[in-house]
């Protein structure tokens, strides 16, 4: 499926439960990978929320659904080089929302294999980011330990995504899975 804009970890078994879940927020799609689903939702952080209310009422989904991961900025990508372009672009605009800011990028990578390197491109991006917040005179500093704002990258194939999400988003969302 082309234009996904979130990524759905299943655990063993309940990958045609998770899909029929699933089915009544959008598009969903069996991707190349195991355990391995996307979706295309109008509002995937609705989405979110609504499977957070969910897991709530019924904790035995999250025997279903290991992480769901929607995103907010799309890309394609032929090469790593294409790859370090097209996220660079798009993380430019998390600039003001990481001004001042403790933050990390974490990447979940699903194929080019060899190609792609996640803790390279996680330092790669770290720096860039550390780097532009510097010449805008608002630095801000790489951190795992409680961060305010966490930068997280999916990859499936020659497509990926990216989402920023607070600290607040973090703690609320435990499908989100980022650490």
């Amino acid at each position: 499926m082309r234009e996904w804009n979130a990524v759905v970890t299943v655990h063993d078994g309940g990958f045609t439960k998770a899909r029929r879940l699933l089915d009544r927020h959008g598009i969903v799609a069996k991707s190349d990978f195991f355990n391995v689903l996307l979706l295309r939702s109008a509002d995937p952080f609705q989405v979110l929320a609504e499977l957070h209310r969910e897991l709530g009422a019924d904790p035995g989904l999250s025997l279903v659904i290991s992480r769901f991961m929607p995103l907010e900025r799309l890309i394609t990508f032929q090469s790593p080089e294409e790859f370090e372009e097209r996220c660079r672009e798009k993380v430019m605009g998390y600039i003001p929302r990481l001004a001042n800011a403790r933050f990390h990028v974490r990447m979940h990578r699903r194929g080019f294999r060899g190609k792609l390197s996640s803790m390279d491109e996680e330092r790669f991006l770290d720096e860039f980011l550390l780097h532009h917040l510097a010449r805008a005179g608002t630095p801000g500093k790489t951190a795992f330990e409680d961060p305010d704002a966490v930068i997280a990258i999916e990859t499936v194939g020659t497509q990926g995504g990216l989402s920023l999400f607070s600290r607040a988003q973090l703690i609320q969302f435990p499908l989100l899975h980022l650490d």
